[in-house]
């Protein structure tokens, strides 16, 4: 009986909801008193893991998972799980991992929760909680299989040293043709600074900014705070922005530490793609835009006014600061 999380690199560089997934793991072995066990796919910096309090690391290393394949990643996680005897498998919220997370279930005959925001309530029984209505509520759920898939919400639970030997091993899985049904033939990667699924600030614009050749206020207030850069969907669809930006419900789910929306009058699907953010500032010239009602913080006011003495403001407290 062991807990396993999957440990996600982008170019083999783990992301930071891998040490986050790891820290969480961390915290639930100690409570089961067992070992953590991370399985990392063609990483880099495995070593790294030991420092968030993983006991051992399963390194897969195939070129043949270069590209990420759905079922064939399901199956090496599925397999690390096996020989490990994991009982309780971590992942984190990423779009790869929502779409591992149910097939390793199937294959696992494991019972998945995701949008997990916390430790688990008890571990027997197990239950742990999770939003719910497009994070406008909380549950506590309990798991009943024997084997148990939480997928751990982003920015959660926090990034949390806790020193481990971190003993690498080389792990091969068995991967047949048949865990190939899909072939890759081009793979297109966002160049942002800061990705908006690790991001721990976004800064986000809508119609408000009146066309593309504006959006320098959202880039110029993003570098300030090392933030990532994002936009509502009535923007990506009218082409001022790539739809790799477009946040929403419909789009990429934000959970950010600080979300700031300037010009965007949140719609219902905007703001159930990024409620689970935990504060939320908007900039808007109208009082009545429905952002406001969700936000924790609103600005009534021109943003091309606004965010200009914002950046200032922002540069001469960290100037400050320094």
């Amino acid at each position: 009986m062991s807990v396993l999380v999957y440990t996600e690199n982008e170019g083999g560089i783990l992301k930071k909801s891998a040490l986050e997934a790891a820290s969480y793991g961390r915290a639930i072995a100690d409570a089961m008193q067992t070992t953590l066990t991370a399985v990392s796919i063609n990483g880099s910096e495995n070593e790294k893991l030991a420092i968030y309090g993983v006991d051992a690391i399963l390194a897969i290393d195939a070129e043949q998972l270069n590209a990420f394949n759905t079922k064939a990643y399901a199956s090496a996680i599925k397999q690390a799980a096996q020989k490990d005897s994991a009982t309780v498998i971590i992942l984190s919220s990423s779009a790869d991992s929502k779409c591992i997370a149910p097939v390793l279930a199937i294959q696992l005959n494991a019972g998945y929760l995701s949008n997990v925001v916390a430790l688990p309530e008890s571990i027997t029984p197990f239950q742990v909680k999770r939003t719910a209505f497009t994070n406008k509520a909380f549950s506590i759920t309990e798991i009943t299989t024997d084997i148990k898939i939480i997928g751990l919400s982003n920015n959660a639970f926090g990034l949390k040293e806790s020193s481990a030997s971190g003993a690498v091993e080389a792990f091969s899985p068995t991967l047949d043709d048949h865990h190939f049904g899909v072939t890759i033939t081009a793979v297109d990667k966002a160049t942002d600074k800061v990705s908006i699924a690790d991001a721990e600030v976004v800064v986000s614009g809508g119609r408000g900014l009146k066309g593309p050749e504006h959006w320098g206020l959202i880039e110029d207030l993003a570098e300030v705070l090392g933030a990532a850069t994002a936009c509502s969907k009535p923007v990506s669809d009218m082409g001022w922005r790539p739809h790799g930006e477009h946040v929403g419900q419909t789009g990429k789910p934000v959970a950010s530490n600080l979300y700031i929306a300037i010009g965007i009058s949140g719609a219902i699907q905007h703001l159930a793609g990024i409620n689970s953010s935990k504060v939320k500032v908007v900039i808007n010239t109208d009082p009545e835009a429905p952002f406001f009602k969700a936000a924790d913080y609103g600005i009534v006011g021109d943003a091309f006014e606004v965010v200009p003495q914002l950046i200032e403001k922002l540069k001469e407290f960290k100037a400050n600061n320094a």
